[in-house]
């Protein structure tokens, strides 16, 4: 039973997050306005082997849906899927499959937990000292709190230390605080696809970390207080948003997405026996 378990879960992880396609939205009174900006030159990778995120296959809504999210930031996204995981879309040679799945310990969930909280929360000081972002301030997607709650109940419960904020988790936080000095559009790409991946394949993750490390315990960085309206209207001010862009600025925003999916997958090694699965 475990084999089985552990072999989805090297699926999931080479896949991890998720898109969920964009649908009719609540839109906020507060309207974020973007000022000109630069294109980002945060850098690129050659060639991605294994996405770092999990997008959902389009479905009727979706493709009904014509803002900016399911079409435009949706569409790059699929293109960095492989065949098998979207057949219509996928564009990605998929990787070779070990000959074992890995089968990842408390101390692997741990250190994933502790990289995970500080990119997290640098994307909340961001939102907090960007008064163009002010509409994604204590939107409820925020994670560190429950974080903070898990990372010291783990570290307790199994007696484990808990460790420094790996290379991961440091490199993208950095890369963050400076993508949004050059680009807003750039940075809104990597808050869209960090948070609601989360929300999405991030819990099938979790639900597998859950029976095979914690008894089955559902941790707090897997609880929100009504996930549909917070998703909802965080999309809603992102379709606000997107709607002042200038095209230049449309592109920066989905030029990020690669960006974004190697940023995620790093996190996810901790998962996968040290290697990350872009």
């Amino acid at each position: 039973m475990k084999c089985l378990q552990t072999a989805t879960i090297s699926t999931m992880i080479a896949c991890s997050g998720a898109f969920v396609p964009i649908f009719s939205g609540v839109r906020s009174n507060k309207v974020c306005v973007v000022p000109s900006s630069t294109k980002s030159t945060s850098s690129r990778s050659s060639s991605v082997t294994r996405t770092a995120l999990f997008h959902a296959p389009a479905n009727t809504k979706a493709q009904q849906d014509t803002g900016f999210i399911a079409t435009e930031l949706r569409g790059a996204a699929m293109r960095l899927h492989t065949r098998e995981q979207a057949p219509r879309e996928g564009e990605v040679e998929a990787p070779a499959k070990p000959a074992e799945p890995y089968v990842p310990n408390h101390m692997d969930y741990l250190r994933f937990l502790v990289d995970s909280r500080h990119v997290y929360a640098a994307m909340e000081e961001i939102v907090e000292a960007t008064p163009d972002l002010a509409c994604y301030r204590n939107t409820g997607l925020e994670r560190v709190k429950g974080l903070n709650i898990d990372i010291a109940w783990m570290a307790s419960e199994y007696d484990l230390e808990i460790p420094e904020v790996g290379s991961a988790g440091l490199t993208y936080a950095k890369n963050l605080h400076e993508i949004v000095k050059k680009s807003i559009p750039a940075f809104m790409c990597h808050y869209y696809n960090y948070y609601f991946a989360h929300t999405a394949g991030g819990q099938m993750i979790g639900k597998q970390m859950s029976a095979l490390l914690l008894d089955k315990k559902t941790l707090e960085f897997y609880k929100w207080d009504n996930l549909k309206g917070i998703k909802d209207k965080v999309k809603g001010d992102i379709e606000t948003m997107a709607a002042t862009w200038s095209r230049e600025e449309k592109d920066e925003c989905v030029e990020q997405t690669r960006d974004a999916f190697i940023g995620g997958g790093g996190m996810n090694a901790y998962l996968s026996g040290g290697q990350s699965p872009h």
